[in-house]
């Protein structure tokens, strides 16, 4: 059963939320990371993106640029950028994009759970990833991105969650992509306890985002156990930051893939390679999948409909997703593409830039795209129940949690 409980946050002051807050350090590269920074120095992006601070072509990964990191946190903090709860506390964070709210509930996890699969995974996390997580989380003593959990509805917690929102809140801003952030603080000691016995009688919770932000917590942890001997278990490092969404709050959108050729073939040869696995249809418009099994086609400037044969479906929890059926009938064997996580001819589009950007790729440096239909949250359940792990880039959730408006301190001395 899933084990959460408060913390004291490390939090922006009221008046300076709505600037520190930032998207996750991983959405950005680079050189958008350093444009987003500019003139904006109470953005958290700062912190989590510290390589920003250093000339471009400076090393991310040096020794000084995390220590950098620790050093602008500490500065904050001191200038009263952000301000240490009194008292462990809950916060219900809810996210609004086009009319739609999900609200979640802002808590620790038990790192236990995550090493016992209470909190079960979907994705593979790459060492490089991991190792710069954990040398962030050490120089700030603190995780500073929320683990993205997601579970199956529970009326209690949603009842408790929607009777809080009630109150006034701690936070409300506008971002400027448009997504309203709204956070209320939970104090209450009985309404603390209720929660967190409630969560008690919840048997899994799903990493949906943040794979490797929940396994640098983790490792860090382990590090913490090897260097200090036993550690409490009640031990702030031995839980991770984390905001837990009941299922149908959330929102997965398409994830997209574009890649640089067709190995060798002309588009005419490609369509026909496809002909065995689809049935295909030419459209005089950018292709939305409508539903599982149908994929779009961006190819030589024209768009087709793909719909998978029946005898090509497979049905099991892996290989019956969409982009595992992509990757084992057409990247695989047609394009010669064995390992999207390293092969550079592929490249990933999150649904949230739309179509229009797989049609920009193809006029500029792609030789096709497909448009995919959304991998469900039943699916994402169904493969993390089976132990199993989904192809790389299968999900995109969209609103993005933001980092910075509530950090978990962890005692790493």
């Amino acid at each position: 059963m899933a084990t959460i409980r408060p913390f004291a946050a490390l939090r922006p002051a009221r008046e300076l939320a709505a600037q520190a807050a930032a998207l996750p350090y991983d959405v950005y590269g680079e050189e958008e990371a350093r444009e987003a920074v500019q003139g904006h120095p109470y953005s958290f992006l700062n912190i989590d993106r510290p390589e920003t601070q250093f000339p471009a072509g400076y090393d991310p990964y040096a020794p000084e640029v995390y220590k950098k990191a620790g050093e602008l946190l500490r500065r904050q903090i001191q200038e009263g950028v952000y301000l240490r709860e009194t008292a462990p506390c809950y916060y219900v964070y809810a996210l609004t994009r086009n009319g739609r709210t999900q609200t979640g509930l802002a808590a620790c996890s038990s790192l236990d759970d995550y090493q016992r699969g209470v909190i079960r995974r979907h994705e593979n996390t790459r060492a490089e990833k991991e190792a710069d997580r954990i040398r962030h989380v050490e120089a700030c003593g603190a995780q500073t991105g929320p683990v993205f959990l997601a579970y199956r509805r529970d009326e209690t917690v949603s009842g408790i969650l929607e009777q809080q929102k009630q109150q006034e809140p701690l936070y409300d801003f506008t971002a400027e992509d448009g997504i309203r952030h709204q956070v209320w603080r939970i104090s209450d000691p009985q309404t603390i306890a209720a929660l967190t016995e409630q969560f008690g009688r919840i048997p899994h919770t799903y990493i949906a985002d943040g794979h490797h932000r929940a396994a640098s917590a983790a490792a860090v942890c382990r590090k913490c156990c090897q260097e200090q001997g036993q550690i409490s278990a009640d031990a702030e490092v031995r839980y991770v930051l984390s905001v837990l969404f009941a299922e149908d709050e959330l929102t997965i959108l398409d994830y997209n893939r574009v890649v640089r050729d067709l190995n060798g073939y002309t588009p005419e040869e490609f369509l026909e390679k496809l002909k065995p696995v689809f049935r295909i249809t030419a459209e005089d418009q950018k292709v939305h999948p409508r539903r599982k099994g149908e994929l779009g086609l961006c190819l030589g400037g024209s768009w087709y409909r793909l719909e998978t044969r029946p005898e090509r479906a497979a049905d099991d929890p892996v290989e019956g997703l969409d982009v595992a059926l992509l990757q084992r009938e057409v990247l695989a064997p047609v394009l010669g593409i064995r390992d999207p996580k390293t092969d550079r001819r592929i490249d990933f589009v999150g649904g949230i830039r739309g179509l229009e950007e797989l049609e920009r790729r193809c006029q500029e440096d792609a030789a096709a795209a497909f448009a995919m239909y959304p991998t469900s949250m039943e699916e994402l359940f169904a493969v993390a129940d089976a132990g199993r792990l989904m192809p790389p880039k299968s999900t995109w959730f969209e609103p993005k949690l933001r980092s910075g408006l509530l950090i978990h301190e962890i005692d790493l001395s």
